[in-house]
């Protein structure tokens, strides 16, 4: 049950989590939009990559979860609260 919910939260935490702060750093990008938004795709196949890792590495699955949730709701916040 304990690598069942890590796989689901390298999955889906770590989805969120790169989504989220992708669309941070799309939105604080100080150049052209899209440039902004090629530059925060590429870094979220590197923050994702990281998500995984940070899933099996943690000690619990609980602290995989509660960090990667975490980290996915501070980019979704700071995202929303950009303009």
């Amino acid at each position: 049950m304990d690598v069942l919910s890590r796989l689901l939260a390298a999955v889906a935490g770590g989805y969120l989590a790169a989504t989220a702060v992708a669309m941070a750093v799309a939105a604080l990008w100080p150049g052209p939009r899209a440039e902004g938004v090629m530059a925060a795709t590429l870094l979220s196949f590197a923050l994702y990559a990281g998500a995984v890792m940070w899933a099996f590495a943690a000690r619990r699955a609980r602290s995989a979860w509660f960090g990667l949730l975490a980290v996915a709701a501070a980019g979704a916040l700071l995202a929303r609260l950009l303009p």
